[in-house]
């Protein structure tokens, strides 16, 4: 599952992800406001500094927080979908 991140960051045109564009950084896997009650709650990705009015997180750091969070689905039964 790690080739899938390694792409979103080779995709990215930038060191960094400013927390706005997170949603369009994961493919829409993952909200703004999401992330900040994480970051609120110690839980949010490691690295994360402010530059101007925006909390920005490296890539790297990003990536790595995502890849620990993500966990493949097995086993579903015949005819599920989800």
């Amino acid at each position: 599952m790690g080739s899938i991140f390694q792409e979103m960051a080779e995709k990215w045109k930038s060191p960094i992800v400013a927390r706005t564009e997170i949603e369009v950084f994961t493919g829409g896997a993952m909200k703004e406001k999401y992330c900040a009650n994480l970051d609120a709650a110690g839980l949010g990705p490691a690295g994360r500094f402010r530059l101007g009015r925006k909390v920005v997180y490296p890539v790297a750091e990003l990536i790595a927080w995502l890849e620990k969070r993500a966990s493949e689905i097995r086993g579903l039964k015949p005819g599920r979908t989800s």
